[in-house]
């Protein structure tokens, strides 16, 4: 094994897909990601979902199915998106009895449309659970601050979850945080609390996006010299603060009694200018004990041209805490940043979620009347 992404396997980071379709299931295309690619878990979002349905005839035998059955859209949806991670957790299955239980995992979001609802996320969290019904399924949910106690209480009710859209590193903090009061609550209900796992995701390129033309704006040889260099510095210190908090002696209460930390995991790794290296986002975060949730394309680039050359996250805190520094001194408010990515996010999934129900909604009433 000598290609890249069994090099960042080796180094202790996790490859995982960041996209999933019922094509990829039936023509045996996962399956082959995981031999030859080294893939051992799968992300899924409204905007993969609602691609994977407007492309191709692979869901029109379920669809018509459905309309015969006079389904609404909304059961429609949570029909075919269940479906099909269920159908990818039984393909990852093996990669997660051989891990136990750290990898193997599948990841299917509650509606975005909850994200400022407490209660409504933790009751459709509850329902994919037992839907899905795979030990190796992970429930996202985003980290808004209504959805800090969320993840609190699908922990504390044995659910294994993926806390989606991670921007800012107070935020992460209050993530790892409302993961181990879950944990500590999952205790105290006799859960054992080796069967949870989560992770993290940590949104990566975004922040250039968001950040890049802010600088040009400013246009400074300073401001120039910045550039691209804020999503990295803010991942890295984001595994900086995973550290301390799992360094606690919380934390170490915990783990001896069987929990597993929650993995940091490098999300929206697709870089956005086609300036920069296509795969600076895995080759500038690679640390033992990580996950990487790539989109094929960037999977392919890593596969074919990466250059992993050992960790380049730890002993570069310094280094990286001096990047956010110096774009506050230009003026550049990382609060705000943040603040705007997380509503954008939640945004963009809440539009794929609208687009998917008009596709879905369209494929109901096509196929009603065959």
């Amino acid at each position: 094994m000598t290609d890249a992404l069994a090099q960042l396997s080796e180094a202790g980071v996790s490859v995982w897909l960041d996209d999933l379709s019922r094509e990829l299931l039936n023509d045996g295309s996962l399956q082959r990601l995981i031999d030859e690619k080294h893939v051992v878990g799968v992300t899924t979002n409204p905007t993969i979902f609602a691609s994977a349905l407007s492309k191709g005839d692979a869901y029109d035998e379920q669809v018509r199915a459905l309309a015969a059955d006079g389904q609404d859209v909304a059961a429609a949806i949570y029909a075919i998106t269940t479906d099909d991670v269920r159908n990818a957790c039984d393909v990852l299955r093996p990669v997660y009895d051989r891990t136990n239980g750290q990898d193997g995992r599948v990841s299917i979001e509650v509606d975005p449309g909850l994200a400022h609802d407490t209660g409504a996320t933790v009751e459709m969290a509850k329902r994919l659970w037992a839907t899905v019904d795979r030990p190796n399924v992970m429930i996202k949910i985003p980290a808004t601050v209504e959805g800090l106690p969320a993840i609190s209480q699908a922990i504390a009710a044995g659910i294994s979850v993926n806390v989606t859209l991670i921007f800012a590193l107070d935020r992460y903090r209050g993530v790892m945080q409302a993961f181990l009061t879950g944990l500590e609550q999952a205790r105290e209900a006799d859960i054992d609390l080796s069967t949870i796992r989560s992770v993290a995701s940590f949104f990566v390129s975004r922040v250039d996006t968001e950040i890049d033309p802010r600088l040009d704006e400013i246009g400074s040889d300073e401001a120039k010299a910045l550039r691209g260099k804020a999503a990295v510095a803010n991942a890295r210190l984001a595994f900086q603060a995973f550290e301390e908090v799992f360094g606690t002696p919380r934390w170490q209460v915990l783990a001896e009694d069987g929990a597993h930390p929650q993995r940091p995991l490098w999300a929206s790794t697709g870089v956005k200018n086609q300036a920069y290296s296509d795969t600076l986002y895995v080759t500038e975060l690679v640390t033992d004990g990580t996950v990487n949730t790539m989109p094929s394309s960037t999977m392919d680039a890593v596969f074919d041209h990466g250059q992993i050359h050992g960790d380049t996250v730890r002993g570069e805190y310094d280094d990286a805490r001096k990047v956010l520094d110096a774009l506050e001194r230009l003026g550049i408010s990382y609060g705000d940043v943040t603040a705007v990515l997380e509503r954008e996010g939640v945004e963009k999934f809440v539009k794929s979620w609208d687009e998917l129900t008009r596709t879905v909604e369209d494929e109901l009433t096509q196929k009603a009347g065959q």
